[in-house]
């Protein structure tokens, strides 16, 4: 399998393009993941809030690791593109366990976020800067170029509103040490205003996620501001069980 994971990872490298971004509808199954390679996107990408909802559990590291991994397991085993695997907060494995798991689970890039589930809040960023560090080495180690997609969640909270100056100096500080521990790109979820997001991407100066919902710029502006990856989070989740709601309303 070690051919095909480091193909996977360098073709999942090579599409960090900053003013060119990899589009990700996030799968929660086999039967998502499916569509979405189907509809020949390049790669697909796990949604671990969405894989949660679907196993029975809330979102926030309640599910169970196994479980968690035994899905990415089953979505890279039904198609033949990259996946990429949002692993929270990496449920308190340590590095060289994550690697080797979501490595032995078929996929070749994860999310890490800087979230601490089991105290509340924010990791410390120097914390986070060496689990980063950590992963990065258990990476190397491994032999494949997963791609590490280090989460910022300062904006997290802030659905409707603009961070002020201190937060969003945070986030940045934050994803510039991110960055420097060995991260591949940096997702500061939720920051969607337009001004702020080309500040960031022109401070962080390495390829930056953005997280595509109304109130951010639409695909081609994030294109425009250097954007290097687009992801929809629980979006094809949230669509599909408002049509299942629909088709339910209408046989009620």
């Amino acid at each position: 399998m070690t051919p095909r994971l480091v193909e996977h990872a360098r073709r999942l490298r090579a599409l960090h393009r900053p003013g060119d971004p990899l589009l990700l509808p996030n799968a929660w199954d086999a039967a998502t993941a499916r569509l979405v390679a189907e509809a020949e996107f390049s790669v697909v990408a796990t949604s671990s809030h969405a894989v949660a909802r679907s196993l029975g559990f809330s979102d926030g590291e309640l599910a169970p690791a196994v479980q968690m991994f035994a899905a990415v397991r089953r979505i890279a085993a039904s198609v033949e593109v990259p996946v990429t695997a949002d692993l929270e907060a990496g449920y308190g494995l340590a590095a060289d366990e994550l690697v080797a798991m979501l490595l032995e689970a078929g996929a070749v890039g994860l999310n890490i976020e800087d979230t601490d589930h089991r105290a509340g809040g924010l990791r410390d960023p120097a914390w986070q800067a060496q689990r980063i560090a950590g992963v990065r080495e258990a990476v190397e180690a491994a032999g494949v170029p997963v791609v590490i997609n280090a989460r910022v969640d300062v904006f997290h909270d802030l659905l409707e509103e603009k961070p002020t100056r201190e937060q969003f100096v945070d986030g940045v500080e934050r994803a510039k040490r991110y960055r420097d521990a060995g991260a591949d790109c940096v997702y500061p979820i939720v920051l969607s205003d337009k001004a702020l997001i080309d500040e960031f991407v022109r401070t962080v100066g390495c390829p930056v996620n953005i997280l595509l919902r109304s109130a951010a710029p639409p695909l081609v502006e994030l294109a425009e501001l250097g954007v290097a990856r687009v992801s929809l989070a629980t979006g094809l989740m949230r669509a599909s069980l408002d049509a299942v709601r629909a088709v339910l309303e209408g046989l009620r």
